[in-house]
């Protein structure tokens, strides 16, 4: 098992011990994509970045090692998978599986959401919707 799952893993436990063990599909959900890391390298995905260097580059500035932690989370959890990448040896890229893909909608909804009640917010990275092509397979 993963260095990062395992950490999930033994999260969950430690949580179930202090009472806290409700396992709704909210909570499960939360547990996979529930910090702002892990959704903005899904919006990244969604925007057409492939690349480790590319997420780094992306406006937020996120480290190294959250940014690693968080892709292996996403693989640990289905979301997304690697290939390796042709421009350069030894290389991965990254892009979202069709599990992935269904989370369009929820990003979607929690833009457009924070447009409509956050004053000051915009959107900086544009998203398109992803196409039939990627979406058929689930």
């Amino acid at each position: 098992m993963p260095r990062v799952r395992r950490a999930f893993v033994r999260r969950r436990v430690r949580r179930q011990r202090q009472g806290h063990g409700f396992r709704g599909i909210e909570w499960c959900s939360l547990d996979l994509l529930g910090d702002r890391w892990t959704l903005l390298v899904v919006r990244d995905l969604f925007a057409g970045e492939s690349r480790f260097g590319d997420f780094l580059a992306s406006p937020e500035g996120i480290a190294t090692n959250i940014l690693a932690a968080r892709l292996q989370g996403l693989q640990s959890g289905g979301l997304v998978a690697t290939e390796p990448c042709t421009e350069r040896a030894g290389a991965l890229r990254y892009r979202l599986t069709p599990r992935g893909t269904a989370l369009f909608p929820v990003l979607a909804a929690l833009k457009d959401w924070g447009l409509a009640h956050i004053p000051g917010t915009e959107a900086r990275i544009r998203v398109p919707a992803p196409s039939k092509k990627t979406t058929k397979g689930r």
